[in-house]
């Protein structure tokens, strides 16, 4: 990578954030996470900053299997995200999302409040990825868009064709 370039460029260092959110994620420990997450809240660049510290956050949420530790791992990164500024509910509002779509993904369901308050990407998401039943028809029912409903509610009726 050319330093100066990055250094001039703000899409460089996205590019270069991305490189080592991947790295970083791909990871067994999350040892280092709290320094790489200061390191890019230090750009000038405040939307660069939040993509990608959003995209760590993606990227980790997707490499865990409990919500407990997904949310623990968030809570000893709360000094730097604290840090964002006007993006701080961004980063709650994704962590929140991967703790419930974790849950759904270890089996449990979540009730109809905790689906209603996923953002729009979230609940899409798990409509487009869900095998639970119960979560699918939650979403078919009461899921904010239509393009969300719809997704759902082919997919429930997808399944119950298959289970015939």
């Amino acid at each position: 990578m050319d330093v100066d370039a990055a250094v001039a460029d703000e899409h460089v260092r996205s590019s270069a954030y991305q490189r080592v959110v991947a790295v970083l994620a791909a990871g067994r420990s999350r040892d280092g996470d709290r320094a790489v997450v200061a390191t890019i809240l230090r750009d000038p660049a405040d939307l660069t900053a939040k993509t990608a510290v959003v995209a760590l956050v993606d990227r980790v949420a997707t490499t865990m299997d409990d919500p407990a530790d997904l949310r623990r791992w968030a809570a000893g990164l709360a000094p730097e995200f604290s840090r964002l500024g006007g993006h701080l509910d961004l980063v709650h509002r994704r962590v929140h999302d991967w703790a419930v779509y974790l849950t759904v993904r270890a089996g449990r369901v979540p009730d109809t409040a905790e689906l209603a308050c996923l953002t729009d990407w979230m609940q899409r998401r798990l409509a487009t990825e869900s095998t639970s039943p119960p979560v699918l028809d939650m979403l078919a029912g009461s899921g904010r868009t239509r393009k969300t409903r719809n997704l759902a509610r082919n997919r429930a009726g997808s399944r119950a064709v298959r289970g015939r």
